[in-house]
């Protein structure tokens, strides 16, 4: 059975979203139940919890030992990219380079698949990991400390979303072996993600959510008309673009 034919709710969902988006030591799964990875694309906000609540975990400690809110939310970035194996930050750095290293979509796609960096992803990451640190330490200080958790687990249940809405442009890679997902997946994703965030951050959590979808409606478009669609690394750039707007709106009402 093809993956895009399957559907409903598996208990392996959760693990298999673990899976494709951490680096935590899991045990090793059937190879039968990598056919359900695009069904199981409504578990992604489940592994967004699992990463927020080990960095907030870990702030909590810092904070507990009374350092300052930059080293506390530092900290906390440590552990989210140590826990994801910096998987999207990646995609964030690719996605610069090719986006705007190429004059055509073939060259893009070349561009985005080399290993090496460029100015422009390396400019990315500096620039979006100053605007996480910044927004974070932040919201370390104004005693929301939780804000990450929210934004994880709200980030990712927008990269389904771009996974539906957006072909697959390279034809292979980790986004065309996981498949395209069903709307029903994406959109019990998306319940599940607003419910979890709002038990963690109530209704201050509305806004920031709505703010974070735009950013990703927005790379989304761009990727459309530069290289046709999406690839592993418009899926990555679009959970930090995701997280970093989250943050930033949820400090401005805040702070």
């Amino acid at each position: 059975m093809r993956k895009n034919d399957i559907t409903g709710i598996s208990p392996w969902d959760p693990v298999l979203a673990l899976v494709l988006l951490t680096r935590l030591p899991l045990p090793r799964l059937p190879e039968t139940l990598f056919a359900r990875q695009a069904a199981a694309v409504w578990a992604f906000p489940l592994a967004g919890l699992a990463v927020g609540a080990l960095a907030c975990a870990a702030g909590w400690l810092a904070q507990a030992a009374g350092l300052s809110a930059w080293i506390v939310a530092g900290l906390m970035l440590v552990v989210s990219v140590m826990v994801t194996g910096a998987m999207h930050e990646d995609g964030l750095a690719d996605t610069a380079d090719g986006l705007w290293g190429g004059f055509t979509a073939e060259r893009r796609l070349e561009i985005m698949k080399d290993s090496h960096i460029g100015t422009y992803g390396v400019l990315a990451l500096i620039l979006s990991q100053l605007l996480r640190l910044a927004a974070l330490a932040a919201l370390v200080a104004s005693g929301a400390l939780w804000s990450l958790l929210a934004a994880a687990i709200w980030s990712r249940a927008l990269m389904p979303v771009v996974m539906t809405a957006l072909p697959n442009a390279r034809g292979a890679g980790l986004s065309q072996s996981v498949g395209r997902p069903g709307l029903w997946a994406v959109l019990l994703g998306l319940a599940l993600a607003g419910t979890l965030v709002f038990l963690v951050a109530g209704t201050a959590g509305l806004g920031p959510a709505f703010l974070a979808v735009v950013p990703v409606l927005g790379l989304g478009g761009l990727a459309k008309a530069k290289i046709g669609g999406q690839t592993g690394d418009i899926l990555g750039a679009s959970q930090q673009v995701a997280e970093i707007m989250f943050l930033l709106a949820l400090s401005a009402q805040i702070s």
